[in-house]
């Protein structure tokens, strides 16, 4: 019985080769669709975060008067039911939630033997690497030296907010394929937050703002064949070199950033002129000067190297662990050159990741199903709204599992699935960083509805442009 089930689970399993997987002897069971009802409930429960935490907030203030004030803090204390709505709340934890219910099937079907092994067998290292770029990544020398380079670039378009807006949304998102996508997440989401998110946009501006930051992280990692985790598996699968990936996706990829860019800067240039003038009158009630010790050019130095090694040994777990280890010897030594190492929220980005993979090893047979039999023009759309309910990485795993496809299929599959990875906080795997990073300019909750609408204009761009510019209607 454990073989059975682990022979089914690992048709779908990045673990093993595509060339030995027989889709034709794919069998529906009742297991398979309990498995996507549960996925179906996770991203359900991921679209109603926003409202369960007003949920929280509600039941918080109704329960004020009642409650009694720690002797300690001098604070009300919140009560376990008012907790565990806000933990209910937290996006990072939902697909963790619903492995459980999940485990417990696996158990009744084919015992907890297999349970276990399938939870045990499951490939953890993307989680495992965002954890460590997103903690070095938002290191204090890190992002010093992106802000630098930034300010650079954004003072030759005049150095006003807007342009620094413009600047990062470009540049950042670009860096992905240099310094991988999780790493251009966390310094873009931290640079954004300090330097435009600060001044308080309106909601519509900055709900666009988050949308162009997780579609542009998403197709910005396409400039070569090693920092975006759609590319690398479709490039092992279909044998792309860097070359081949700049040349076919690279390019389109900067016009579509710049064209998305340049298209809500237009929108909200009336916005944008308010928030230049905010910025300038009322710089003393927002930036409050702290005096900084300068962090010196080996330390910046240091870091970049380790980055480096862990980005290189990205997919060698045992390999990048050790870095990350020896780097906190390295920030303890200059300790007076760094802010805290935060590692909760990364860590909770990982917990999440995993909780994805484990639901989405399941899921390949319906998704080949949905994808085998349509025009390459179709595939490029449907694979768009698959990667808005699903990790990119998993649908384009799949993907390489339906045998002999076209180049004009293959280029389908691949630019839907980085031009849907906006579309929600589960399309793309470095979203829940920028989620944690900014959701406190969001009342402490991104509403996933205005982000699909807000990200329906760049994902429909790139559509569009990866249409016109591609082989789809040969």
């Amino acid at each position: 019985m454990l073989a059975d089930f682990l022979k089914t689970a690992g048709k779908f399993d990045c673990l093993k080769s595509p060339q030995v997987l027989l889709l034709e002897e794919l069998k529906y069971t009742p297991f398979h669709l309990i498995a996507l009802i549960l996925l179906i409930a996770a991203i359900i429960h991921t679209l109603c975060v926003d409202k369960i935490h007003h949920i929280a907030r509600a039941v918080e203030a109704k329960q004020a008067p009642k409650r009694k004030t720690s002797h300690f803090l001098s604070r009300p204390h919140r009560s376990i039911g008012v907790h565990i709505i806000y933990f209910l709340a937290e996006v990072e934890i939902v697909f963790a939630i619903w492995v459980i219910p999940l485990f417990f099937v696996i158990a009744g079907f084919y015992g907890w033997g297999a349970a276990i092994e399938y939870i045990n067998t499951r490939d953890y290292t993307e989680a495992l690497f965002v954890v460590i770029v997103l903690s070095l990544a938002s290191t204090k020398p890190i992002i010093q030296c992106a802000q630098g380079i930034i300010h650079f670039l954004a003072r030759g378009l005049g150095g006003s907010l807007s342009a620094w807006w413009f600047t990062l949304l470009t540049v950042g998102p670009l860096l992905g394929s240099f310094i991988t996508e999780a790493g251009a997440m966390a310094i873009s989401a931290v640079l954004l937050s300090k330097e435009f998110y600060h001044y308080r946009p309106s909601p519509k501006l900055a709900y666009a703002t988050l949308a162009l930051l997780f579609t542009n992280i998403s197709v910005g990692g396409v400039l070569t064949n090693f920092a975006s985790p759609p590319v690398l598996v479709l490039s092992h699968a279909w044998h792309w070199s860097n070359l081949d990936v700049f040349a076919t996706f690279g390019w389109k990829s900067i016009l579509g950033i710049l064209v998305a860019n340049t298209t809500y800067w237009l929108y909200f240039r009336k916005e944008f002129i308010h928030l230049n003038a905010r910025k300038k009158s009322a710089k003393h009630i927002f930036d409050v000067p702290v005096k900084e010790i300068n962090v010196p050019w080996w330390v910046v130095a240091l870091h970049l190297g380790f980055l480096g090694v862990i980005v290189l040994s990205s997919h060698y777990p045992a390999i990048f662990i050790a870095a990350y280890l020896f780097f906190i010897g390295m920030y303890q030594a200059t300790k007076q050159y760094q802010r805290s190492l935060k590692l909760a929220r990364p860590l909770l980005v990982g917990l999440f990741l995993a909780g994805l993979v484990v639901h989405g090893g399941l899921q390949g047979w319906w998704v080949v199903q949905m994808l085998e039999n349509l025009s390459p023009i179709q595939v490029l759309g449907m694979a768009m709204s698959l990667t808005a309910f699903n990790d990119n990485t998993a649908i384009a795993y799949l993907a390489t599992l339906i045998p002999d496809w076209s180049e004009a299929y293959q280029y389908a599959l691949f630019t839907g699935v980085i031009a849907g990875g906006g579309l929600t906080v589960i399309a793309n795997a470095p979203n829940p960083a920028g989620f944690v990073i900014l959701s406190n300019h969001f009342g402490g909750s991104v509403s996933s509805w205005k982000l699909g609408l807000a990200a329906l204009v760049p994902a429909a761009i790139f559509y569009l442009i990866f249409s016109l510019f591609g082989p789809l209607f040969i």
